[in-house]
């Protein structure tokens, strides 16, 4: 795998869910999310008491954020306003 911006070779492995590289010390999938249990913990709730294992990730693809009531998070978007690519 290499950097974005620098072109440098970053070390990585495949998700077992969905087989896209991700850096070796990620602990989720940059793809689909999936927990790579690289964690001595199985840590499956933050201390806001987010579920990692259940949560829904904004099906715009540029979006980073998860649905929480009916909306992302990070672009404020239902799912399928960002399906669409609508902006609000």
């Amino acid at each position: 795998m290499k950097c974005p911006h620098c072109e440098k070779d970053i070390p990585g492995s495949p998700c077992p869910q969905c087989d896209a590289t991700n850096p070796d010390d990620a602990k989720y999938c940059m793809e689909c999310g999936s927990f790579l249990g690289r964690d001595e913990e199985d840590v499956t709730e933050d201390d806001n008491g987010l579920n990692f294992e259940d949560r829904v990730l904004c099906p715009d693809g540029n979006c980073t954020g998860i649905i929480e009531n009916g909306r992302c998070t990070e672009c404020g978007r239902t799912p399928e306003e960002a399906k669409k690519g609508d902006k609000d």
